[in-house]
């Protein structure tokens, strides 16, 4: 009896890899074996790289905070320290943005800390 071999799903299969390599320079984006392994490899990347922009985005929240609250005569460590010492919930995040969009605020924030 002869072999039996489904060319439409395995057409399928090729074809939903190669759109998706689309824009890949040289034999990355045409070429069946070349592809397949590119975009393993890049999607490898990707799931790293979604962890390491949340280290990166937290890295650049404190620098932020940092240069803000050396404005206002304080360190990063020691500002977060009476942050949470006096009870005030508030994220990096916020906090950075407030640095860099809404000084006064972030004056009203360091005030209130070093009072309390």
């Amino acid at each position: 009896m002869p072999r039996s071999v489904n060319h439409v799903a395995s057409r399928a299969k090729r074809k939903k890899i190669l759109k998706l390599t689309r824009g890949y320079y040289g034999c990355r984006k045409n070429v069946w074996t070349v592809a397949k392994n590119t975009l393993e490899k890049g999607l490898t990347y990707a799931y790293r790289d979604r962890k390491n922009k949340k280290r990166n985005f937290r890295a650049l929240w404190i620098q932020r905070i940092n240069a803000a609250a050396r404005l206002e005569d304080l360190s990063y460590s020691k500002l977060m320290g009476l942050i949470h010492k006096a009870g005030i919930q508030i994220n990096r995040k916020v906090l950075a943005d407030l640095a860099v969009n809404n000084p006064e605020a972030f004056k009203a924030i360091v005030d209130k800390v070093k009072n309390a």
